[in-house]
């Protein structure tokens, strides 16, 4: 190990990137991680954390600048934990997250054959977020904080805009802000366990431009919640939902598993490829439609659907997949684990007027050995799992199975790379696309096509 000294300053060049867009600058083979740094560039740092294997350092001055360095256009980026990744150019973004599953396919899983496509992209990476969930604090002196916490700690960055949001979502977290502040509403302190609002989540259907509004709240009820409700709905016309989510336990799980219906109806509607959907406050459904779309047709293309297949989409939400491939298949069978989101699941099918879908609420393995003991025989099987990737027996219960296809839709390709080695025995991996849903951000999905083996 080279020797390094903590607090010391360090001139070097940028050699690679991490998955998390961290510059790596060596120290004869001793890395050091230094974020805001970019590839080829040669800079000077501060040696903040020295560990056995690897440091990490603080970006002083860029000596010799990166041709794919951009100024952030966010005033908070420097604090902000919300994204990685505004100082590198779009395109290079896109080249980084497809150079991430080429790093982890082929490299680390030794799978040079499988084509890795280029990431798919948005024409206009800005405003793309549908739901953002905002927390709340007060600091020492009284005054009233929401944005997003600072990169790797809890502290939040006041903020009064975001540009991943959609500017309604700034508009009412501004206005949200000063009336806490007004009615002297106690926010919520992690360290204490005292306190009422917790956090301000919002979601909004991209199509339709309804908003729902929900206070998570450490109690029974939000304090002035008709005289919010009041001034919200008339300041914000296309509010037609607000929520209050009860969340007492001392967690870092934003939502509690209670919700009640303060304000009009009890979900928000969208469309996504010309499918309805009604989406309540604790259902899943992806951020950013415009990327969505795209990411459904690519799973669509790769199901390789003819109208006489079954389907199964394990993971199945609210039902975004399976709805997506029901005019298409003979019949599609969805589970998940999430009872509310079975219901609207099946609300959305009976909507859209699909009569060949079924879905029911229960671990994936269990639901499907049901299926199985009844003749339920899937063609092909999509999967959308959370970033853990699939359980264990999920994967074993889908090799008894055999489908022909497997449709393995991913936030994580790392958790992918290890259920696709699990699979290898009885399936090869045909092709991967990434798809960037979350621009200036590391993460990265993926949708990746394995074929039984003859």
């Amino acid at each position: 190990m080279a020797i390094v000294e903590k607090n010391e300053i360090y001139e070097g060049h940028v050699v690679d990137l991490t998955h998390e867009g961290q510059g790596v600058v060596k120290v004869d083979r001793y890395p050091i991680f230094v974020p805001h740094a970019l590839t080829n560039e040669k800079i000077r740092y501060k040696v903040i954390k020295v560990n056995k294997n690897f440091g990490f350092g603080k970006l002083i001055d860029i000596l010799e600048e990166s041709d794919e360095r951009v100024q952030p256009p966010c005033v908070y980026y420097d604090k902000c934990g919300g994204c990685q990744l505004q100082h590198l150019s779009y395109d290079a973004q896109l080249n980084m997250k497809r150079d991430q599953v080429v790093n982890l396919f082929h490299r680390k899983g030794k799978m040079t054959d499988v084509p890795i496509h280029p990431t798919v992209g948005m024409e206009n990476p800005w405003h793309y977020r549908n739901k953002t969930q905002i927390p709340v604090g007060t600091t020492k002196d009284g005054h009233v904080q929401m944005g997003f916490y600072r990169q790797r700690s809890h502290d939040i960055i006041d903020m009064d805009t975001c540009l991943i949001q959609d500017d309604i979502q700034n508009d009412i977290m501004r206005e949200i802000k000063q009336w806490v502040q007004t009615y002297n509403i106690p926010t919520y302190n992690e360290q204490r366990h005292k306190g009422i609002l917790r956090h301000v989540v919002i979601r909004i259907g991209h199509f339709t431009n309804e908003v729902m509004v929900i206070f998570v709240v450490n109690g029974k009820q939000l304090p002035h919640a008709q005289t919010i409700i009041d001034t919200l709905t008339e300041k914000f016309p296309a509010v037609t939902s607000v929520k209050v989510n009860i969340h007492r336990e001392k967690s870092n799980v934003i939502m509690g598993p209670t919700s009640h219906t303060l304000y009009g109806k009890d979900y928000i509607e969208d469309t996504l490829n010309d499918i309805h959907f009604e989406i309540s406050d604790l259902s899943f459904y992806q951020i950013n439609v415009t990327q969505t779309q795209k990411l459904y047709k690519l799973a669509v293309d790769y199901a390789q659907l003819t109208g006489d297949e079954v389907v199964l989409d394990a993971y199945c939400g609210i039902g975004t997949i399976a709805l997506s491939m029901a005019d298409k298949a003979k019949h599609v069978y969805g589970v998940e684990v999430v009872p509310e989101a079975i219901e609207d699941a099946k609300r959305n099918a009976q909507n859209n007027h699909y009569n060949n879908t079924t879905f029911v609420a229960g671990p994936a393995e269990k639901v499907i050995l049901d299926w199985q003991r009844e003749g339920i025989q899937p063609d092909v099987v999509t999967v959308d799992p959370p970033r853990k990737g699939c359980d264990p027996t999920f994967i074993e219960t889908l090799k008894s199975l055999a489908p022909e296809r497997i449709v393995y839709v991913s936030c994580n390709p790392s958790t992918q790379l290890r259920d696709v080695e699990l699979l290898k025995d009885q399936y090869q991996i045909k092709e991967i696309t990434p798809v960037d849903m979350f621009p200036h951000t590391t993460h990265v999905e993926t949708v990746a096509l394995l074929e039984r083996k003859s």
